[in-house]
């Protein structure tokens, strides 16, 4: 049972590594969106409020990515709860093609409820700023 629950501590880093990982990219968003709008100012031209609309997409698939490797190593993780102590083999491996589904897809890691929910209002403010 030791090799299990190692095997399983292991898993368990790297998901809160990828959890850390996204929850810092939603910081970083904010910010840096934030930052160009501040530093744009008004007298400006509108195109340049276009600019801040860039780091919010790369963040917002950055962020969905980070997402799915969380999915993944939440299946890998319930996988290695099912095995028995001697097909432990430490392996951290959580492919799309082993633990692929309509879930752990990037897609769907792309419109679930909070990236759609962060990133939507933070481009439409963005696009607000552009179009006005």
């Amino acid at each position: 049972m030791e090799k299990k629950i190692k095997h399983l501590e292991l898993i368990q880093g790297v998901i809160n590594r990828m959890a850390n990982n996204s929850f810092m990219l939603k910081g970083w968003a904010v910010t840096l969106v934030a930052g160009i709008l501040v530093l744009i100012g008004k007298d400006t031209n509108k195109l340049y409020y276009g600019i801040s609309l860039i780091p919010a997409i790369v963040f917002w698939f950055l962020d969905s990515y980070y997402l799915l490797l969380e999915r993944l190593y939440r299946a890998l993780y319930d996988t290695v709860c099912q095995l028995d102590e001697e097909e432990i083999d430490f392996s951290l491996s959580a492919s799309i093609k082993e633990y692929g589904s309509d879930e752990n897809c990037f897609w769907s890691c792309l419109i679930s409820k909070t990236e759609f929910y962060f990133y939507t209002p933070l481009i439409a403010v963005c696009s607000l700023m552009f179009f006005t």
